[in-house]
């Protein structure tokens, strides 16, 4: 790779690291209201809403098509955050 290649690509690493930087926060939010959607739950079986989680993919697919984004990496991103923070609900439910 030539040395300008080098540098534009450096440069671009930096943009992703930012990027990277900010949804950090993004995910911290969104735990935090997943946190507080939790509490709401009484019963563990409530944890997972698949009417809900078929609606969310099918609104982000139509979002990625509408923003020109691959539709399969939004529906891959999207899946393994919804049962990522499955997972998490499961670890953290407290029976009331």
């Amino acid at each position: 790779m030539s040395p300008l290649k080098i540098k534009k690509l450096n440069k671009i690493r930096l943009e992703l690291d930012k990027l990277d930087n900010s949804l950090i926060k993004i995910i911290k939010k969104r735990t935090n209201l997943v946190n507080q959607v939790l509490k709401l739950k009484d019963k563990k079986k409530e944890i997972i809403d698949n009417r809900r989680i078929k609606m969310i993919l099918s609104n982000i697919r139509k979002k990625s098509i509408t923003n020109k984004i691959d539709p399969k990496i939004t529906n891959r991103i999207w899946k393994n955050m919804i049962w990522s923070y499955i997972d998490y609900e499961k670890r953290n439910f407290k029976k009331k």
